[in-house]
């Protein structure tokens, strides 16, 4: 027999055809509780939240004590999606439902999954519509073999799901390999996948996966590279934790007493001088934490301008914030996209962009000859460590810069948004149990790297976006606004006005014209 050599080996390994089951294999929590939880949040609100959570008691009867999963993801699907607009399903999978079931892939697993360069299938209980994103974008799965959701002429889900037996399972990973070339591995931990799919595979994996499991040999070194898991940057959503049914539980049970505390933050927020803040911050609850030193203020006389503190952007109050800890000093806010309700709250004086590049930098060098300016030249925030693409246009009106990283730690709740309402992003900040804000100020640009010394205002924004990524442990990105809402809205990001259409009654116009000043 004519012995292969290596690179043949690999190239024949690269080539592996897989078929992974996702709950229990590919993720370690064989549960899809949680998942429909968020769906219930996210897509529909609180009253089917604690539906479905008071339900979790039969589910769990149904699923372990009667032996039938099956009806009991049928039931939990129903009551989380039944009534749903399928836009708005579409929408949680595409930009919630990713970064939860990112945390929970099991690195072994994947480790064996990515090494596979063939045809890779992922098979799950849920609806394929919750999976399918996360599957084709994260996993690079060609095919996702599952039941569907049904929804009506209306485009509303009527809860009901269609397919995903065990037979249904079989007959479509048969199909897709109808070529007549078996799987080359299966991975899976149930036992409907073991009886479904799995003997149609030439290998088979089942946790827990390791190196030595990929030929029975037992030698490492042999296992092909597998590709960098690509992380989830931009995810949408209001929870912060993996709703299970004990933090469930316990959003549920904080949610009155968290409204209440946010209130009340936010009026003693409004009525004491803004610089008392950090200071009284810690006996509600919360924390400003602040390192490094600026610079000291314009002078008096305006023979100087005021300082350009370029911030990251991590939530809608980051000037806010840097105003708190600035003593005396007045910051403005430069702002790409903030409700009218937010201007109106805010605390400090606010100046709205136009995206016109003379204007705005007219705009700009008006506010630094009162004052000191904050600006975030990311366009808008990001929750993970990840920094997007700085706007250079800061670079070219001052040579005062001093860049400060903003970075704040919540345990509930996520204080931004993009498809939701941004006014309600202060709230649902306040309504975490502890609330806490770090502001940490580097050391001013020196002359050598700003635009007077002969340097491109993209040259300094990519080394003031390094040193920032540099100290918060953040990766530096290209990524844009515009790339942030394609991904979860859909859109690029910039609030138009919607013609109101003959067809519209007077007073529902009137109403979109009054929600549209307050929320745009």
């Amino acid at each position: 027999m004519v012995a292969m050599s290596a690179p043949e080996k690999t190239t024949r390994r690269e080539r592996r055809s897989v078929v992974a089951e996702l709950e229990g294999a590919l993720l370690r929590d064989a549960g899809t509780f949680p998942y429909f939880m968020l769906v219930a949040f996210e897509a529909s609100g609180l009253p089917r939240f604690a539906a479905l959570l008071a339900l979790w008691p039969v589910l769990w009867a149904v699923e372990r004590l009667a032996g039938r999963p099956d009806l009991a993801l049928r039931a939990a699907a129903f009551v989380a999606t039944a009534g749903v607009p399928r836009a708005e399903v579409e929408a949680v999978a595409r930009a919630v439902l990713p970064k939860f079931m990112a945390d929970d892939v099991d690195p072994a697993a994947w480790a064996a999954f990515g090494a596979c360069g063939g045809r890779r299938v992922v098979v799950t209980r849920m609806p394929r519509v919750m999976v399918e994103r996360f599957a084709r974008e994260h996993l690079g799965a060609h095919e996702v073999v599952g039941c569907d959701l049904e929804y009506s002429r209306l485009r509303r889900s009527t809860g009901i799901v269609r397919g995903g037996g065990e037979e249904a399972v079989a007959d479509r990973v048969r199909a897709l390999f109808a070529d007549g070339d078996r799987p080359d591995l299966g991975m899976a931990r149930s036992e409907s996948a073991t009886r479904s799919f799995l003997p149609f595979c030439k290998r088979q994996l089942r946790p827990p996966f390791c190196d030595a499991d990929d030929d029975g040999s037992g030698v490492a070194s042999e296992q092909p590279k597998c590709p960098p898991f690509r992380p989830v940057i931009f995810h949408d959503g209001r929870l912060v934790c993996r709703p299970t049914p004990l933090m469930s539980l316990v959003i549920l049970l904080w949610l009155p007493l968290g409204v209440l505390v946010a209130f009340v933050r936010i009026a003693v927020g409004i009525s004491v001088p803004i610089q008392t803040i950090p200071r009284i911050a810690p006996y509600f609850g919360g924390a400003v934490v602040v390192h490094g030193a600026p610079p000291p203020a314009m002078r008096v006389d305006g023979s100087e301008s005021g300082v350009l503190f370029v911030c990251t952007h991590r939530t809608l109050m980051d000037p806010v914030v840097l105003a708190t800890v600035l003593l005396g000093r007045r910051v403005a806010a430069v702002t790409y996209s903030i409700s009218r309700l937010s201007e109106v709250l805010s605390p400090i004086p606010t100046v709205r962009l136009t995206r016109d590049r003379d204007v705005d930098a007219a705009s700009m060098r008006a506010e630094l000859s009162r004052g000191d300016v904050a600006v975030c030249p990311e366009g808008t925030t990001c929750r993970e460590p990840f920094l997007l693409r700085f706007s250079a246009l800061f670079a070219e009106l001052s040579d005062r810069i001093v860049p400060v990283a903003m970075n704040y730690r919540v345990g509930l709740f996520h204080p931004t948004t993009a498809r939701g309402w941004k006014a309600m992003d202060p709230i649902f900040f306040f309504m975490n149990p502890r609330p806490v804000y770090e502001v940490t100020f580097l050391n001013q640009l020196p002359a050598e790297e700003t635009c007077a010394a002969g340097k491109s205002a993209v040259d300094v924004a990519n080394y003031v976006q390094r040193i920032l990524a540099a100290k918060l442990g953040f990766e530096c990105t290209s990524l844009t606004r515009k790339d942030k809402y394609r991904v979860l809205a859909g859109n690029d990001g910039i609030v138009n006005a919607k013609p109101a259409t003959a067809a519209d009654p007077a007073w529902q116009r009137r109403l979109k014209e009054a929600i549209g000043f307050l929320l745009h």
